[in-house]
């Protein structure tokens, strides 16, 4: 880092601080202004919001690092913005006119006050222990790898990083909510894209072009079927991306992921209106067709160069096996290519990603706490203690960040690699009840419930039997699980089922398992009242209701919409 990356960093920081302040000198009267931004926001903040609160470590470690590994396999997860387009036109019109300001309230209005409580615990647990500290950790070992420092004041610089990281975004989330996410991600998410771009401009230009990439990476096998890096749909027979598990599995936790979770629809509830919101969601749908080529790309390029250099020593630093170490790809592009000044553009757009991540969990965590738990209990409470309340839980949830670093730290490795499993068996029961609820006025507030409850206890016992496995064998690999089982004699019922089925089609089996369940406790218990479904379905929604929808949009939509699906094919077409 030279002095011009280090001035680039500071024009980025007083940027940063600037806005800050502007909205801290902004008065927030109640807890909507402070965790929707006064429902007040344009589609332009919305849309940036959500891809900036998308893109964070994960994606600058662990889809680089997919990349360089496995090639295009994870690109189905990348390139949803087709997904975000049904939040936009079929669960934004429900969202907006139930006047919600979380999702488990959402499931209160539909269902009944468990399912808010049920859906509230399960997604502070999740956001606390798997996103959290997932971009905790990924954020330390990003800036170890950027600024080469091992030590600093006798301290492993990991450390410094991650904690400084979670310290720093945590004060303009406390200081400003919602309004600081917004507009400081207007700020940091063209400079993430444009870091981004140049990072891969100077990758294929020091590899020798597109055409290059596309050559070693192609001859490359990734299985015994006859698929290369470069395969987007890969056999059948693939034991980690078999083609249809990859498109029923991503379909369902980009569904999750997109139309329910609080940590992205928080940003659509923040519009100022149903058009706004719509538009936001498109905005935001165009910009998720980059993360492919910003961060997949890199890691294949990096990838690329390791091979190319072979005789010199390699590009990626080695692991200790003596295999290059795929998670390095991007800051070793940053730190190995890059020139001064640009390096701390560079850097900027990577503080941007991690903080404009963090502060989307932190507040959206806080929110979950001070709307569905504190104010439930005490719905009295006056709108400055709410605002109290839901600062000092942003301090909380922040504390229990710092505090799993060290135990994220020691088993990163493996948390990380079950970082998709994760999602992979919290999303179908959340799923169905959200789908069914909207789409029909026949599930019942005990069958959605249920439906929830059940998703969730067979999540748990895939992730345990998993745990449980792999730590019996000694190794979190699956071909070597499966030795062992074999040699042990531990082919019963409950590993073949919990264990040895691919993931992603476990995945889409619990989405048809908990929809049978709300189906089938709804044939057998009370159904919401008319007046609880009133906008709240398709078939309870009134003539006004569906005159005002139609009103939010108009064929501007429809064609940027249509584009985004065209480009979408256009893509799997080239890739396939």
């Amino acid at each position: 880092m030279g002095l011009l990356d280090w001035i680039v960093i500071g024009i980025f920081a007083l940027a940063l601080i600037g806005i800050i302040v502007w909205v801290f000198r902004q008065k927030e009267e109640t807890s909507g202004d402070y965790f929707l931004a006064g429902r007040d926001a344009s589609w332009i903040a919305i849309g940036a919001s959500i891809f900036a609160s998308n893109i964070g470590s994960e994606h600058l470690i662990g889809l680089a690092g997919a990349g360089a590994s496995s090639g295009m396999a994870m690109a189905h997860w990348e390139i949803q913005g087709w997904m975000i387009l049904i939040l936009g036109w079929v669960f934004v019109p429900f969202y907006s006119r139930s006047m919600v300001s979380t999702m488990p309230e959402f499931l209160e209005r539909r269902y009944n006050k468990e399912s808010r409580t049920i859906l509230s615990l399960i997604s502070l647990v999740s956001y606390v222990l798997t996103k959290v500290a997932v971009t905790v950790y990924a954020g330390g070992l990003v800036f170890q790898q950027v600024f080469g420092i091992e030590t600093m004041w006798g301290i492993d610089f990991f450390w410094i990083s991650a904690v400084g990281l979670v310290l720093l975004t945590a004060v303009y989330t406390v200081i400003g909510g919602m309004k600081s996410v917004l507009y400081t991600s207007v700020l940091q998410t063209p400079i993430l894209l444009l870091g981004s771009i140049i990072i891969v401009v100077l990758g294929l230009k020091e590899l020798g072009g597109w055409d290059e990439m596309m050559r070693i990476t192609s001859a490359v096998p990734v299985n015994e079927h006859g698929d290369s890096m470069v395969n987007l749909i890969r056999s059948n027979r693939d034991s980690d991306f078999p083609w249809l598990g990859v498109f029923i599995g991503s379909a369902v936790i980009g569904f999750w992921y997109w139309c329910t979770d609080q940590f992205i629809v928080q940003r659509v509830l923040s519009g100022k209106n149903e058009r706004e919101a719509r538009r936001g969601t498109i905005f935001g749908a165009y910009l998720k067709l980059t993360p492919v080529f910003l961060f997949m790309i890199p890691g294949m390029i990096a990838f690329a160069l390791h091979q190319k250099y072979l005789g010199q020593g390699g590009f990626l630093p080695l692991l200790e096996n003596g295999m290059p170490n795929a998670d390095a790809a991007f800051p070793t592009l940053v730190a190995k290519l890059l020139p001064a000044g640009v390096k701390g553009l560079v850097v900027c757009g990577i503080l941007a990603a991690l903080m404009s991540s963090l502060a989307s969990l932190f507040n959206s965590s806080a929110m979950l706490f001070t709307i569905d738990f504190y104010k439930k209990y005490r719905p009295n409470t006056s709108e400055n203690r709410l605002l109290q309340v839901g600062r000092i839980a942003t301090v909380v949830i922040v504390i229990l960040g710092i505090l799993w670093i060290p135990i994220m730290r020691n088993i990163g490795d493996v948390l990380y690699t079950y970082l998709q499993d994760v999602q992979s068996v919290l999303a179908p029961g959340i799923a169905a009840a959200f789908l069914l609820g909207v789409v029909s006025s026949k599930p019942t507030p005990k069958g959605g419930m249920w439906g929830m409850i059940s998703g969730f206890i067979i999540g748990v016992l895939r992730l345990g039997a998993k745990v449980m496995y792999t730590s019996m064998a000694g190794s979190a690999g699956y071909e070597d699980v499966k030795l062992w089982a074999t040699e042990t004699g531990v082919n019963n019922f409950f590993y073949t089922l919990f264990y040895d089925v691919n993931w992603l089609f476990f995945s889409g089996g619990m989405l048809v398992f908990s929809m049978a369940v709300v189906l089938v406790v709804s044939k057998f218990t009370k159904a919401a009242s008319a007046e609880q479904l009133n906008g709240l379905t398709f078939s309870s929604a009134s003539e006004e209701d569906k005159a005002a929808t139609r009103k939010s949009w108009n064929h501007w939509d429809v064609i940027h919409s249509a584009i985004i699906i065209g480009l979408t094919v256009v893509f799997y077409i080239y890739f396939w």
